[in-house]
């Protein structure tokens, strides 16, 4: 896969040890599953130092160690393992040294991407990111070999992971981009070099570092600006932010607008929610997609218009998507103690916990509909007052309100104030309590309907742990 000398210049390192000629297999930031003859990269993460496991590595059979400068600098505060192997270097084992890991990694993972002449379509915005992603990549390997993210490594550690996979066999790279600080998202542009770039919309997420919309368009933004040859962007028409681009169509870089409520170049309508499916029509071709969710509508348009672009068929795209089986925790239907749950616990912010409360507010049933909600987290100085504005509404949509956290308390006496029964409020501090009410307290029944739905951190999933 790599030369040594390959990996001297791709990460603009220092040869410690070993030969320059020496073939590398691949790359691995994992001890565990380090492979014989690949190179091991000491990466420091948030829980575990890379740089402790070393002598793990090359006992898995890492033949290079690339490692940063400044563990030999302060190699003495380190374990007795480490320096052992730092400053008594095996055999055979090269050893690399870089200013910063996480950055060798992304250069190397970008010298990989520029061996390979073909499309990379890179996708990123507020909410159904990952979900476009998935639903691209799903189409397009009706006709063509793609290689993707897998799940939502979409960061400086995942992106570069998953671009490092690509081999000759493949035709098209599909990758979702994620951020939550500014100059994240020009960073992996520069390192996956996409031709297509897609924002799927513009939102309050992560405000606690954008600060307002503004700075998240700015940041999403960054794809579109830096994109290589042909220059084709995929817009949501829809999303006042992005609509303001459409006018600079003749200009580089090509825009095509996709949407529901405006004209757009792919534009859906006669729009029919049912209990665990949803229809649509473009060019006057049906698309089912198996999901409640009104915004898949979107996510979808984002796939028709991907793979339009190479070619396929309304037809085929349509059959293909009737067969998408979406991600987990994304406003799954599942049935849990004979009641249904509306499992959208991946993650959470204001639109799109707005969207989820629209599936529950739309749900057919004779029975209660109940909602257990978890903080939405990283909104910045606002967060309290995003929080409140949900109690405010949840009175008009469920019987039942849940909530998990000291945010969502927020959201709780909001309820109250607006009048919903206070013996049907009920404040957590752990899922572990909520999950005790709801299977106790509340005692569900089979015509009962349950949305679960919170940020990531807050694990609402254990919710659902019967």
């Amino acid at each position: 896969m790599f030369k040594v000398n390959e990996l001297l210049k791709a990460a603009g390192g220092c040869l410690i040890s070993g030969r320059e000629d020496t073939a590398i297999k691949g790359i691995s930031i994992d001890s565990r599953t380090a492979r014989k003859g690949e190179a091991f990269i000491a990466i420091k993460g948030s829980n575990f130092d890379g740089h402790d496991f070393i002598d793990k590595a090359i006992k898995k059979g890492a033949s290079c160690i690339i490692y940063e400068s400044r563990i030999t600098n302060h190699a003495r505060q380190k374990s007795w393992r480490v320096r052992h192997v730092l400053w008594r270097k095996p055999r055979k084992t090269v050893f690399i040294e870089v200013k910063d890991t996480i950055k060798a990694l992304g250069d190397i993972a970008c010298f990989h991407r520029k061996r390979f002449d073909i499309p990379v379509i890179a996708v990123t915005g507020s909410n159904g990111k990952t979900t476009a992603k998935e639903m691209i990549a799903w189409v397009l390997s009706r006709r063509f070999r793609v290689l993707k993210n897998e799940g939502t490594k979409n960061n400086q550690i995942g992106l570069p992971m998953s671009l490092l996979g690509l081999n000759r066999k493949h035709d098209i790279a599909v990758l979702e981009i994620g951020t939550n600080h500014f100059g994240e998202v020009g960073y992996l542009v520069k390192i996956c070099l996409p031709n297509i770039g897609v924002i799927t919309n513009i939102g309050p997420a992560h405000l606690e570092h954008f600060h307002s919309l503004k700075g998240v368009f700015c940041e999403k933004y960054t794809l579109i600006e830096n994109l290589r040859e042909p220059y084709l962007a995929i817009l949501n028409s829809d999303d006042a932010l992005l609509r303001r681009q459409m006018p600079e169509k003749l200009k580089k870089p090509f825009i095509l607008g996709f949407g529901i409520k405006k004209h757009a170049d792919f534009s859906a309508s006669d729009i029919n929610p049912l209990f665990d499916k949803i229809e649509f029509l473009v060019k006057k071709y049906r698309f089912t997609l198996r999901t409640p969710g009104y915004y898949n509508v979107y996510n979808a348009l984002v796939a028709i218009a991907a793979a339009r672009v190479f070619g396929m068929e309304y037809k085929d795209i349509a059959k293909r998507l009737s067969l998408f089986d979406f991600p987990q925790g994304r406003l799954k239907i599942m049935e849990l103690n004979q009641a249904k749950f509306i499992d959208d616990t991946y993650n959470s912010n204001p639109a799109s916990l707005k969207q989820a409360l629209s599936v529950l507010y739309n749900f057919k049933t004779k029975g209660r509909k109940i909602f257990v909600m978890g903080d939405m987290l990283e909104l910045g100085g606002r967060k309290e007052l995003f929080h409140y504005q949900v109690g405010q509404k949840v009175r008009e949509i469920c019987d039942i309100f849940i909530t998990v956290g000291r945010l969502s308390g927020f959201a709780a006496e909001a309820a109250r104030r607006s009048g919903f029964d206070t013996k049907n409020i009920f404040t957590c501090a752990s899922t572990g309590e909520a999950r005790d009410i709801l299977f106790s307290k509340v005692s569900l029944s089979r015509r009962d309907v349950v949305l679960v739905k919170g940020s990531r951190a807050m694990k609402m999933e254990e919710v659902m742990k019967a």
